[in-house]
This record gives structure tokens, sequence and C-alpha cells, in this order.
């Protein structure tokens, strides 16, 4: 038990400093090769901000772990609406703009209906997955589209975020070697990380799927955990909030999609109660950002009250 808990807390860490060596090197190159902020931000830093879960999802994917895999997405996205957001408004009140509330926030809703769809027979399965891909594909355009309409607020909001990821990274050399060692740090880190994970759930008997809507969900979502805490104490709603909303689009339409291309990904021992709690989440964000666009304390507070309840009655459940 104390090596694989040890493996688990190598495997996080390994996946913590990967995936901020794959963000900051990667970005850092992308501006460099004369990528726009807004093309930088749309793809090198959305894929890089769940790179983590990713990885570990194609690893347990690969490994015969469908389950997992899906408990790895469920439990991400449970814990970055009701986890994540309801600790960053404890630390203030977070303001969003309205497109938030328009687009994003339904775009969220629709991808995690469409996955309980998909998921109605017990599988997601090749086709799934490309149709998956497909509507992440759209989704991107239509931020381009959008993106050019608001092209001069979009230059301000990221000129601040381009400086801090840019800093220091200058030399083409060294950007090539973080995302290079972000890479290789993700793929053992998403090794180490499951087979930790796995051991201590065969140790204690319970369900693999449940450490992957645990434990496993916990160490992905790290990067989004630092990054909505931070912005949010820099009273940065915007990107406190987009940062959760993009990340759950991005984890059902792409990391589920890759994975499911990959090899099918049976639902195993994720119940469909796991699957209703991250949908009550995902359609419950929405009305709470719509009252005045502004997370208050209170109402992180209920959302972070009603991640503790779930986690509980996980627990509870255990076995």
């Amino acid at each position: 038990m104390f090596i694989a808990i040890l493996l688990l807390l190598l495997g996080g860490t390994l996946l913590f400093i990967g995936g901020e060596a794959l963000i900051r090197g990667a970005t850092a190159l992308g501006l460099r090769l004369g990528l726009s902020p807004l093309v930088v931000g749309l793809t090198i830093v959305a894929f890089g901000t769940s790179s983590p879960e990713l990885a570990v999802s194609l690893d347990a994917a690969l490994d015969d772990l469908g389950d997992v895999a899906i408990a790895n997405v469920v439990g991400s996205n449970v814990l970055n609406i009701a986890g994540v957001l309801g600790l960053a408004c404890l630390i203030r009140p977070l303001k969003v703009e309205s497109q938030i509330v328009r687009i994003d926030a339904p775009v969220a809703m629709g991808a995690t209906a469409l996955l309980l769809v998909l998921l109605r027979d017990g599988v997601l399965s090749r086709a799934d997955g490309a149709l998956l891909l497909t509507l992440l594909l759209a989704y991107i355009g239509l931020q381009l589209v959008l993106a050019r309409r608001r092209r001069d607020v979009l230059a301000r909001e990221l000129a601040d975020f381009e400086t801090a990821l840019t800093h220091g990274l200058r030399t083409l050399g060294l950007n090539l070697t973080l995302t290079a060692a972000g890479l290789v740090l993700l793929g053992g880190g998403a090794t180490v990380f499951v087979d930790g994970a796995v051991t201590v759930a065969r140790l204690l008997g319970v369900r693999e799927a449940l450490i992957g809507l645990t434990i496993i969900a916990f160490g992905t979502s790290l990067p989004e955990l630092a990054t909505s805490a931070v912005a949010a104490y820099r009273r940065e709603g915007d990107l406190a909030v987009g940062n959760v909303v993009g990340s759950n689009i991005f984890n059902v339409l792409c990391i589920l999609g890759v994975s499911a291309l990959v090899t099918p990904l049976p639902l195993g021992g994720v119940g469909w109660i796991d699957l209703w709690v991250m949908f009550a989440f995902a359609v419950l964000i929405w009305p709470v950002l719509y009252s005045g666009l502004t997370l208050t304390r209170i109402e992180g507070g209920m959302l972070f009250g009603g991640y503790v309840a779930y986690t509980a009655w996980l627990a509870w459940n255990a076995g």
C-alpha cells in the first residue's frame, strides 16, 4: 500500500510539472512562430491544461481500463464545477462576461447531455469518439469566428497572459526543451499515476472506477485548480470561470473523443448516478452564472458543499 501511495504522489507530481512545462514551452514556441495569442490560447493552452486528463485516459484505455478513462473525465468535470469553482468563489466573487453564459456554458451542458446519450448502450464506440472530435473542431471554429469580432478586446485580455507565459522563455532551444520534457513527463506520470491508483483500488477492494472518480480526477485537475485559484485572487473572473467551463468541454469532446477513437470505452464501474451528478452540475452552473453574471461566495459555498456531499456519498458506497 505504501508503495502504491508513493506511485500516486509521484505520478501526480509528474503530471502537474509536465502539464506546466508543456503549456509554457509550447505557448512560447507558438508565439515565436507567429501564431496569434488567440490561436495559441484556443489550441496549445487548451490542450495543455487538459493534457494530464488526456494522458491518463489514454493510458487507461490502452490498458483495457475504459471505465477508468471515463471515470477520470466524469470526476474531473464534477470537481471542476463544484470543487474548483466553489473554492475560487470562496476566495473572491467571480464576475464573468455574457459570452460564457450565452455560448460556453450551454455548449458544456450540451456536450455533457450528448455524452449521456452516447453511453446509453454502455460503451463509447469509435464512431462516438469521431463525433465528439468533430464537435470539438466545430466549437473551436465558432470561437475563432467570435474572436474576430472582438479582436481588440481579446488582445488586451491576453496581453498579460502572454507576457507571463513567455517571460524568461526567449530562446528557441528552451522552448523546445520544455515542450519535449512536458510530453515525456506527462507520459511517464500518467503510467505511474494509473498504476498506483489501480493498485490502491485493488488493495482496498473498491471498484477501480471509484478511484478514477476521486483520486485520479483530483490529480489530473490540479492545473485547473491552480489556475482558477490564482485568477480569482487576481480578480480575473473570466479566466477562472472560462478555464473551468472550457476544460469541461475539452474533457468530453477531446479527451473521451481521442480515447474512444483509439479503443472503445466501456462504462464498466461508472454508475449512472455519477453521470447524472456530472450533468446536474453542468446544468446548475448556467443559472448561477446568469444571475447577475457573478458567482457569489454563497453560491461558491453551495457548489463546494455539493462536491463534499458527492464525495462523501462515494466513500459511503465504496466497495
